[in-house]
């Protein structure tokens, strides 16, 4: 399918409204993805990126049914990820001397995943720019660990589109392509959700390269990413959320987390959450079972959180692995300016509160000392301390 955007410039990509994970089965997807490539037809004619690997042949047929592959000028490859460069091995086995612009990084990267092959990279970095005629030029952007050490960005002046590869996307199918006609609360609920499971890890390098790109002074009229909506109506107000959600973002929310084994750990969560409501009747609180709930969706309501409680009971001298693992990607997210409690209950030997401090701790957390250890099941002498727990960890 060719439509397009701007100008000579088509979207022909994929939407794909059947994905339901990404990333292996690390990402969830509720709405629907897209990957989005770009073909630009001036006096040179350009390939921004392809789509994934299993739509490769697909690929390739809408091109051909569209244009002469052979005028195909040169190809961009702005980051090696197969989401990204999946057909690129169909579509050199058409056109096999097609120069591919690239940083140094994902040649590499490219070749690990496909092998040597042959193909004519030409490398740039930022500041670089080729001409393509009528009197525009595409200036390349160096993204790197936004989100992988390869990744670039590609500015074209004249029409003034940001083809921003993963910055700026969603895993979000809109059929209408533009922003301005997306479902807006699904807009960036899926937004932030991208943002905090694959880009937060790198918030501060995401802040340095924001600055940098301001002061390059672009005129931004239309951000084009590799998932999702196509920003054209005013484009750069995501670029904006991003630099919030940069900043150690949080909202007035608490998010108390767990899982249990016999319910005592449940019904200290469900205690802990109606204290905070008591305490703090605007504060929104949000109460997940890490074994029910998708954790993508779990930690973009932790991200929200000023603070958050996690609970799990003793198992084995430890904690449940499904808390455990759960810990493990909070950890990997590295959120910052956020405030912990742990609690739970054991019925011989009881160190899952104290582990759960520690893996907190190493998190990035700030925690506090109370918390709610319960033998067997809570009792209202453990229920005494939960108001003690809320109010430090509100202060």
């Amino acid at each position: 399918m060719f439509r397009k955007i701007k100008g000579n410039v088509s979207w022909v990509g994929y939407i794909d409204w059947e994905l339901e994970t990404f990333h292996g089965d690390d990402y969830s997807i509720m709405n629907g993805s897209s990957q989005n490539a770009y073909l630009i037809e001036e006096e040179k004619t350009v390939l921004i990126d392809t789509v994934w690997t299993p739509h490769r042949f697909d690929f390739v047929e809408n091109l051909k049914e569209n244009i002469d592959l052979n005028k195909i000028d040169f190809i961009v490859a702005n980051h090696g990820e197969c989401d990204h460069s999946g057909a690129l091995t169909a579509i050199m086995a058409e056109i096999p001397d097609t120069p591919i612009y690239c940083s140094a990084a994902a040649v590499k990267s490219l070749e690990g995943q496909y092998g040597k092959r042959g193909w004519n990279f030409n490398v740039v970095k930022t500041g670089d720019s080729v001409d393509i005629g009528n009197g525009k030029k595409l200036v390349f952007v160096d993204m790197k660990m936004l989100h992988w050490p390869d990744s670039m960005a590609t500015y074209m002046t004249g029409d003034n589109i940001l083809f921003s590869n993963d910055a700026f996307g969603q895993h979000f199918a809109v059929s209408e392509l533009y922003n301005d006609m997306a479902d807006q609360c699904l807009l960036y609920k899926e937004a932030m959700k991208y943002f905090v499971n694959i880009l937060n890890p790198f918030a501060a390098i995401l802040s340095k390269k924001l600055e940098e790109l301001g002061g390059m002074n672009l005129q931004i009229d239309m951000i084009a990413p590799s998932h999702g909506v196509i920003w054209r109506d005013n484009p750069v107000q995501i670029v904006e959320k991003y630099a919030e959600w940069a900043a150690a973002y949080q909202e007035d929310q608490v998010s108390v987390v767990y899982d249990t084994m016999w319910e005592g750990t449940a019904k200290i969560a469900h205690r802990i959450a109606e204290e905070i409501r008591e305490q703090s009747p605007d504060t929104v609180v949000k109460v997940f079972s890490i074994s029910k709930s998708d954790k993508n969706e779990v930690m973009t309501e932790v991200f929200k959180s000023k603070a958050i409680v996690v609970g799990s009971p003793t198992v084995s001298n430890s904690i449940l692995s499904s808390v455990a693992g759960w810990l493990e990607f909070l950890k990997q997210l590295k959120f910052k300016n956020k405030k912990a409690a742990a609690f739970g209950c054991y019925g011989w030997s009881g160190e899952s509160v104290k582990i759960l401090q520690e893996k907190l701790k190493d998190a990035g957390f700030e925690v506090i000392d109370d918390n709610i250890k319960s033998m067997w099941n809570p009792e209202e002498a453990d229920y005494a301390a939960v108001p003690e727990l809320v109010k430090n960890l509100l202060a």
